[in-house]
């Protein structure tokens, strides 16, 4: 008897086993431009949730990407952790996806779709594309009534799209991260329409009361915060380039003044269209 119990572990240790190394095969085989493109229609994945059942996810309203209080209006918890594919080493922040679950995935699906944000990071994938939602999104894809069922499921298979963002009322808004001084400058960059995302920004100074003319490269640090570190002393007021991964291009004048101050947001007046 023990040995026929012994085999039936090994036998079930076998099958986790494979389990497991498929997915991890699964996971690998990623395909950024496809998850990232508006034109793949419905692409499968798989999808999980964290946080309070009907929170935005991680405890402190924060993430990955460095958005704040994205259990407040535009966010409003509609929001999800992205494997590589969608968080693209913090170039996917911000993009927005439609995402749904059919009966064929879970009775209690409703096929509806439903809007999301990247905003945080999945560091354990167990597909090729893995939303890991908040419980407030993941339980948006349910019928009504049927929300803390589907939650229940813990893990799903379900569909997305990559679609335009749209934040009605915002406008770009550059966040100056705690720390910043004037030879370290960390600035967060959200509520971009369209893509969602910034590639690449670029700040102008200005010396003498005038602007310098010249645009300097920002690095990104991490998620969608950007630095500039430099052993000459950052004047401002301050003019901000932003790129969007599709090549939009817009520039806020001089909208982070002369007199910045560290962890303080200044909204722009520019927006994507």
């Amino acid at each position: 008897m023990a040995g026929a119990s012994t085999n039936a572990i090994a036998l079930v240790l076998v099958a986790l086993l494979s389990v497991l190394v498929t997915s991890v095969r699964s996971a690998a085989n990623y395909d950024t431009s496809a998850a990232r493109s508006y034109n793949s229609g419905w692409l499968p994945a798989k999808a999980t949730w964290y946080g309070a059942p009907t929170g935005a996810g991680p405890n402190d309203n924060g993430g990955a990407c460095g958005f704040k209080n994205v259990n407040q209006y535009p966010f409003s918890s509609m929001t999800s952790c992205g494997n590589e594919p969608l968080f693209d080493a913090g170039a996917g922040c911000g993009s927005c996806y439609e995402i749904r679950c059919v009966a064929a995935n879970n009775p209690s699906c409703s096929g509806q779709p439903r809007r999301v944000v990247i905003t945080d990071m999945n560091y354990y994938p167990v597909a090729r594309y893995h939303f890991d939602l908040s419980g407030t999104a993941f339980g948006a894809m349910a019928k009504n009534g049927l929300n803390d069922k589907l939650r229940h499921a813990g893990i799903i298979d379900m569909q997305f799209r990559r679609v335009r963002c749209n934040f009605p009322g915002m406008k770009v808004t550059f966040h100056v991260q705690r720390g910043s001084n004037p030879n370290y400058l960390a600035v967060l960059v959200e509520y971009a329409n369209v893509d969602g995302t910034v590639v690449r920004m670029e700040l102008m100074q200005t010396r003498n009361g005038r602007p310098t003319g010249s645009w300097e490269p920002m690095r990104r640090s991490w998620g969608s915060i950007w630095r500039m570190d430099t052993s000459r002393p950052l004047q401002g007021p301050f003019s901000m380039r932003i790129t969007s991964d599709s090549g939009k291009t817009l520039v806020a004048n001089n909208v982070i003044p002369a007199y910045w101050r560290p962890d303080k947001a200044y909204w722009s007046n520019v927006q994507f269209y």
